[in-house]
C-alpha cells in the first residue's frame, strides 16, 4: 500500500508540475550567475509590474489544494502540500509556517505568492503576512518607468550586474541576518594610506578667492551714511569633476595618489511600513548609485531605521570587496513598522562618534517619508514640537557644520519641519523630493558636492581700518557671525566649501564725514585644506573709499545689489511662512507679491540680470503652491523650507520635483554636482520628457543676460 501511495503521490505531482524550477540554493554549481542575470530585485518586479500584463496564475498552488494530505495534520507537516517533498529541519531548505499553522517548503510558497496566491493551498485561508524571497532581489537598477526588465542595459547597469556576480552565495544568504550590534562602534575598517600630493602644485590650485565690493566706490565729503553696504564674495577653488564622478573607482592598492579629501558618510534610511513597494525599489536603487561612485578612500556604513534602528555594517571603505557588501546588505532590505528618527540619528551619531580612525571629510544623509510617532507629539495645541530633540547631543555640541545631516524629504506625507530643523541645527541642508522618481537625482547632487571639498574650518573676519568706522551688522544667514560690541571688528564662521562654490556675505557700515580717501576695512581668511591638512591665510585688499567735495552720478555696484535682492528675498520667504504657519495664507501670498514688486523695481533687475528673474521664479511657484490649506499642507511648506535651507546656506538642494538646473530657479549648483548629476540622469532616464541640458547657474552667469 506504501508503495502504492508513493507511486500515485509521483505521478500526480508529474501529472500537475507541482515540482518548481530549480531555484537559488538547491544547486551550487551556477548559482551565482543565476541569482544575477535572472533575479532582479523583487522591488524592481514591482515597478515593472505596472507597465506588462500580470502573469498566468500558475497551477502549482491549486495542485497543492488538490493534492493535500488524507492522513491528516501529522502527514501535512512531515511534506510540502505544493511540491510534495520531505519538510524535515536540517536538510537545507528553509520553511514557512503560515498564520494558519500550515507549513510549507519556502521557496515554494515564496514562488506561488510570486505569482499572485495570496491563500492557503491547504486551507484556502487569507493570509495577512506574506512571504517573499528575498534572495531573488538584488540591487540592478531600471529605467524609472519600470520597463520590462530585460531590456538593454546601460554600461553603468553591467557595473552593477559585474559586483553582484561576485558576490559569494552564502555571503549573499546570510548578510541579513547578522543583526547583533557591538556596544562600541569601534570597529570601523582602517582607512586607506594615499600618497601625499606635492604641496607646492596643490597650494597654488587651492587658494580661496575673496573679493570685496562697495556699494559705491565715492561718497561725497559731507556725507556720513549710517547704512553703506560692503559685499564680501568667496570662492572655493575649482575641483576635479572627473576625479570626483569616475563611473567606478578601480584603484584598490594601498598608496595611490589623490586630488581630492576622503568622506566617512553615514546614510540613515527609512524603511517603515510606508516605504513599501516603489519607494523601497527606488530608494535601493539611488543608494546602490551612491555605493557605486565613492572610492576605495570613502567609507560608508548604513542605518536602516523603522520602529527601532540598526546599523547594517560598519564603516567600511569602498574597495571593490566593499561595494559588493554594501550592496548586498542595502539588498536586503524590506519595509515595515512605525517611524523613529530619533534612534535612528543617536545610531549614526554613535558610529561618528566611536570611529577609531578619521577621514577628513565626514557626514549624514537623513532620508525619511514620514513622522516621527515615537519622540514628537503633536497633541498640545499652540505649541510647537521640539524638533531638536531629535538631533543627538554630540552633534549639537561640535561646531556647526562639522557633522552636517543632510536631510531629504520623501514624498507628501514626511515632517518637513523636523527634516528641515535637523539639517539647520546641523549645518546641512533640507531637500524636498515631490516625485519619488528623482531621489537618485537628490542623492547624486548631493553626494556630489561631498566628494568634492577643498576648503574647511575656513573663517572670515573683518577689521574697521578707520578711527570713525563702525561695523554695524553681518547678513550671513545660517552661517553664525559676530559683531564686536564697539564694531570695531567681527567674524562669519563659513565652515567648509565645496569645489567651485561661492558665498556672499553683506556687510553694513557707518562712516563720518572726510575729505580724504577713507580706509573700510581689511578683511582677511583663514582655513584647512583637507587633502594637505594645511593651514592656509589669505589676506584680502583693503576696501577703500574716495571723498569727491560733490556727489557722483555713478549706479549702485551691480553685486552689491544683486545680494540685497537675494537676501531680502530669503527674509520674505521667511516671513512668508510664518503668516502660513499661522493660518493666514492671504497674508503669505501678500508678502511675497511685495518681494517681488521690490526685486522688479531693483537696479539689477531693470538691467535684466538672471538672478533676479530667478527669484522672482522662484516666489511665483511658492504663491502658486500657497493657494489653499491643502496644497500648503501637501507641498508648499516643504517646498519654503528647502528653498529656505538653500537660500541661508547658499547651496544647492533638491526643491519639488527638480534637480536640474534647466529650471530657472536659483540652485547653486557646482560643477562636480552638475557631473554627478548627468552620470544618474545617463543612468537611468527618466520616464518623463527629457530634460534639456544643463547649465551650472554661477554667480558670473546670473549678472546679465547671456546672447541669443
Amino acid at each position: 500500500m506504501e508503495g502504492m501511495w508513493k507511486k500515485a503521490k509521483k505521478a500526480l505531482g508529474v501529472g500537475l508540475c507541482a515540482h518548481l524550477p530549480a531555484v537559488a540554493g538547491d544547486r551550487e554549481d551556477g548559482a551565482s550567475e543565476r541569482r544575477a542575470s535572472d533575479a532582479f530585485s523583487q522591488d524592481y518586479v514591482a515597478l515593472a509590474a505596472a507597465h506588462t500584463s500580470a502573469p498566468n496564475t500558475p497551477v502549482q498552488a491549486e495542485a497543492g489544494a488538490l493534492r493535500r494530505c488524507k492522513s491528516g495534520a501529522k502527514s501535512s507537516k512531515k511534506t510540502c502540500a505544493i511540491c510534495f517533498d520531505s519538510m524535515k529541519p536540517g536538510h537545507g531548505q528553509a520553511l514557512f509556517t503560515a498564520e494558519c499553522s500550515h507549513m510549507f517548503h519556502f521557496h515554494c510558497i515564496s514562488s506561488s505568492v510570486k505569482h499572485g496566491n495570496y491563500v492557503c493551498p491547504v486551507c484556502r485561508a487569507k493570509w495577512k503576512e506574506i512571504p517573499f524571497n528575498r534572495s531573488l532581489s538584488s540591487i540592478i537598477p531600471c529605467g524609472r518607468s519600470g520597463l520590462n526588465v530585460n531590456q538593454a542595459r546601460l554600461p553603468q547597469q553591467d557595473a552593477y550586474m559585474a559586483l553582484l556576480r561576485q558576490v559569494p552565495n552564502r555571503q549573499r544568504e546570510t548578510a541579513a541576518l547578522h543583526t547583533c550590534e557591538p556596544v562600541e562602534f569601534n570597529d570601523d575598517e582602517p582607512l586607506q594610506q594615499m600618497e601625499a600630493p606635492h604641496s607646492c602644485d596643490v597650494r597654488s590650485s587651492r587658494t580661496v578667492e575673496m573679493k570685496a565690493y562697495p556699494e559705491f566706490s565715492a561718497i561725497p565729503q559731507s556725507s556720513s551714511p549710517d547704512d553703506f553696504a560692503v559685499l564680501i564674495h568667496l570662492k572655493a577653488p575649482c575641483g576635479n569633476p572627473e576625479k570626483v564622478t569616475s563611473r567606478m573607482v578601480n584603484a584598490t592598492s594601498v598608496g595611490y595618489p589623490t586630488s581630492r579629501a576622503p568622506v566617512d558618510l553615514v546614510t540613515v534610511l527609512d524603511v517603515s511600513g510606508s516605504m513599501a513597494g516603489t519607494k523601497l525599489a527606488l530608494l535601493k536603487r539611488a543608494m546602490g548609485f551612491v555605493i557605486q561612485h565613492l572610492g576605495p578612500s570613502d567609507r560608508l556604513s548604513v542605518i536602516a531605521f523603522s520602529s527601532t534602528a540598526r546599523r547594517l555594517f560598519h564603516l567600511r571603505r569602498m574597495s571593490h570587496s566593499g561595494r559588493q557588501q554594501a550592496l548586498q546588505a542595502v539588498n536586503s532590505l524590506g519595509a515595515g513598522g512605525g517611524t523613529n528618527i530619533a534612534d535612528a540619528l543617536k545610531k549614526a551619531a554613535k558610529v561618528i562618534e566611536d570611529r577609531s580612525y578619521k577621514n577628513s571629510v565626514c557626514s549624514i544623509i537623513l532620508l525619511s517619508d514620514g513622522q516621527d510617532t515615537y519622540n514628537i507629539s503633536s497633541n498640545v495645541r499652540g505649541t510647537r514640537p521640539d524638533y531638536r530633540s531629535l538631533v543627538p547631543s554630540s552633534i549639537l555640541n561640535h561646531t556647526v557644520g562639522i557633522v552636517p545631516v543632510h536631510g531629504f524629504g520623501f514624498g507628501a506625507d514626511h515632517d518637513s519641519d523636523a527634516l528641515h530643523t535637523i539639517a539647520e541645527a546641523s549645518g546641512g541642508t533640507f531637500s524636498f523630493i515631490e516625485d519619488e522618481g528623482v531621489i537618485q537625482d537628490a542623492f547624486a547632487q548631493c553626494i556630489g558636492g561631498l566628494l568634492s571639498v577643498v576648503v574647511q574650518d575656513m573663517r572670515l573676519t573683518v577689521e574697521c581700518a578707520h578711527t570713525g568706522v563702525k561695523l554695524r551688522s553681518i547678513k550671513s544667514g545660517s552661517y553664525l557671525s559676530k559683531v564686536a560690541g564697539d564694531g570695531r571688528n567681527g567674524s562669519i564662521d563659513v565652515g567648509h566649501l565645496y569645489a567651485d562654490e561661492e558665498r556672499d556675505f553683506l556687510l553694513s557700515m557707518s562712516f563720518p564725514q572726510s575729505r580724504e580717501q577713507i580706509t573700510l576695512l581689511k578683511v582677511a581668511l583663514s582655513y584647512r585644506d583637507p587633502v594637505t591638512n594645511e593651514g592656509i591665510k589669505v589676506q584680502g585688499d583693503e576696501v577703500k573709499i574716495l571723498r569727491p567735495k560733490s556727489p557722483t552720478s555713478e549706479p549702485v555696484c551691480m553685486e552689491v545689489d544683486r545680494e540685497r535682492n537675494r537676501v531680502r528675498a530669503a527674509d520674505s520667504i521667511e516671513a512668508a511662512r510664518a503668516a502660513a504657519e499661522r493660518g493666514v495664507l492671504s497674508d503669505a501670498v501678500a508678502i511675497l507679491e511685495e518681494c517681488r514688486r521690490i526685486l522688479s523695481e531693483s537696479y539689477s533687475s531693470k538691467n535684466g540680470d538672471r538672478l533676479c528673474m530667478a527669484l522672482d521664479a522662484e516666489l511665483r511657484e511658492m504663491q502658486e503652491r500657497m493657494a489653499n490649506r491643502q496644497r500648503y499642507e501637501a507641498s508648499g511648506r516643504a517646498y519654503l523650507l528647502s528653498g529656505l535651507s538653500s537660500h541661508s546656506w547658499q547651496r544647492a538642494t533638491t526643491r519639488g520635483d527638480s534637480t536640474g538646473s534647466s529650471t530657472i530657479v536659483y540652485s547653486y549648483q557646482t560643477p562636480s554636482m552638475v557631473q554627478m548629476l548627468q552620470r544618474s540622469q545617463n543612468h537611468c532616464p527618466s520616464p518623463q520628457a527629457p530634460r534639456p541640458q544643463i547649465i551650472v547657474p554661477t554667480r558670473s552667469f546670473m549678472q546679465k543676460p547671456q546672447p541669443r
